[in-house]
């Protein structure tokens, strides 16, 4: 395959999000034979199972880009020791009906930013326990907790701190192995 298209789902709203930067950045540091869509996550409603029958336009929008994608990238802040509601119910609804799970299969990686001292370490777990029941197989090494300082990024969006951007530059370099393995 020449090239690989990523799902990036962004567990963050909020217009300024670290996560969203993240994401951005993360892609720079990919080879040129990858490429990033950022799933719209905001306008799904919320699941409710008796919908199953009948979802919503963005609902089946999500699964079909999900379904083209070669690989899946969760990017996930933490709230209350958790990942988001928002991204739960992008999970829910792409997973759904039973039997019809458009992310079973993908290869993932998952990573965070927030202000903590221990990043979203918390958030990530809670997501791969339910990533794992979803037979997506996530990439479990090296584990990146990323916490937000000043210098985390620079004018232009890219990883400002030199070791930063080393640390995640071999983290994406292993996440890339890690699609290519599972599309080989």
């Amino acid at each position: 395959m020449s090239q690989f298209k990523i799902a990036v789902v962004v567990g963050s709203l909020r217009k300024d999000s670290f996560n969203r930067k993240l994401a951005l950045a993360l892609a720079h540091l990919a080879p040129a034979d990858f490429t990033f869509e950022h799933l719209e996550i905001g306008d799904l409603p919320l699941y409710n199972q008796d919908d199953d029958g009948n979802q919503a336009a963005s609902v089946k929008r999500l699964k079909t880009e999900i379904s083209a994608a070669q690989g899946l990238l969760f990017i996930t802040p933490e709230y209350n020791r958790s990942f988001p509601g928002v991204l739960k119910n992008a999970i829910d609804h792409a997973s759904r009906p039973y039997g019809q799970s458009a992310w079973g299969g993908k290869p993932a990686g998952v990573i965070g930013v927030s202000v903590g001292a221990i990043g979203t370490a918390l958030a990530q777990q809670h997501l791969r326990n339910v990533l794992a029941y979803l037979d997506v197989p996530t990439l479990g090494q090296p584990e990146a907790f990323i916490q937000n300082k000043d210098d985390l990024f620079d004018d232009k969006g890219h990883i400002g701190n030199e070791a930063t951007k080393k640390f995640l530059q071999t983290w994406v370099d292993k996440y890339v192995a890690w699609v290519k393995t599972h599309n080989g």
